[in-house]
């Protein structure tokens, strides 16, 4: 497994991370996404720790703690050899301590994680969306005096807007607090808007991508085709609602294109929509989920190989979108160039 640097920091993580996002089972989306108990968790870890998949990302919310809690269990022992991820700030419960990223619910949150996955401290902590109702000094000194304490390593974001991250980050600068070297963002195929704004912020400011659905909500497996109805299993039929938006016409033309590319590379489809991915610049990790072995060890075969310049070039064009203003001017016009040289 290949590994590479978290943004400017000197923390260096694999190619692709498993997210735990499917264990335990509680609540209605995360029932959704799986149920996986600690027997079959012990499992998938031991596989990706074979693999030299040692990055394990959950949240809080992920089956209302439960998912932390069933993480700890399976890398018992085994801390050492892995990097533990998870994050706070959406709500856990309708009062107002349970929500937002302000110093008391931070240093809560904290506590609670770190019981829950019985250890010391977290490798990876990051806010799960951006608190407008918190002052950014608040949140930065309140990271900062969680890693002076040794209850966390390194702070990232999750889902904020470029001008969130950014002044974050210029804060962070201005009083000498943390930066973020982590942004957990949705990106696939199927959901390019990441490239728009946040990769060149990214690429400016030394923040790595770690990235989340990285085959579009369950879309990028292969099952989900033109003419053919929903499958059974897909977490689509629970789901949908909350996943980020594609037209079904713009979703099945890419699909068909995958599918050809994996014919061609001898490769699964999920496989060639992981390995695009880590193509892409700013990418320092792809999360991959797994409710079972099989799926697990398909994902696991998106690394060891590299897709041809033509075949990046068809998955390119067929998943290209046109960006609004004013980013097209930087992706259409080339007097823009200079202003805002383009990474793809």
């Amino acid at each position: 497994m290949e590994y590479r640097r978290l943004g400017n920091s000197g923390l260096h993580v694999p190619l692709l991370s498993f997210g735990a996002g499917t264990f335990g089972g509680r609540g209605s989306l995360f029932s959704a996404w799986g149920d996986t108990g600690l027997k079959e968790a012990r499992n998938l870890v031991d596989l990706c720790l074979d693999a030299g998949v040692t990055m394990f990302d959950t949240a809080d919310v992920y089956s209302e703690g439960f998912s932390e809690e069933l993480l700890g269990a399976a890398v018992a022992g085994r801390r050492d050899k892995v990097l533990l991820s998870t994050k706070a700030g959406t709500a856990t419960g309708p009062d107002p301590w349970q929500m937002g990223t302000g110093r008391s619910r931070l240093i809560r949150s904290v506590e609670g994680s770190l019981r829950r996955l019985g250890v010391e401290h977290i490798d990876l902590f990051q806010l799960h969306a951006f608190d407008a109702g918190t002052p950014v000094d608040e949140v930065l000194a309140a990271l900062h005096d969680l890693v002076r304490a040794g209850k966390i390593r390194y702070v990232g974001a999750s889902n904020f807007a470029g001008w969130q991250l950014m002044k974050s980050l210029a804060a962070a600068d201005r009083s000498g607090f943390p930066r973020y070297v982590a942004h957990q963002v949705y990106y696939s195929l199927a959901g390019r808007d990441y490239e728009w704004e946040l990769m060149p912020l990214a690429h400016d400011q030394g923040v790595g991508a770690v990235v989340w659905s990285p085959l579009g909500w369950g879309r990028l497996t292969g099952k989900v085709r033109r003419g053919q109805p929903l499958p059974a299993s897909s977490r689509l039929h629970r789901t949908a609602s909350a996943a980020p938006p594609i037209d079904d016409e713009r979703l099945y033309d890419l699909v068909d294109v995958l599918v050809d590319v994996a014919a061609e590379t001898g490769r699964t489809v999920p496989q060639v929509a992981l390995n695009w991915l880590l193509t892409r610049p700013t990418v320092a990790t792809v999360i991959i989920g797994a409710r079972n072995e099989e799926q697990l060890r398909d994902n696991l075969g998106a690394v060891g190989w590299q897709l041809e310049s033509e075949q990046l070039a068809r998955l390119d064009k067929v998943s290209e979108v046109t960006p609004p203003y004013p980013y097209q001017m930087y992706y259409r016009l080339r007097g823009f160039t200079p202003l805002n040289p383009p990474l793809v």
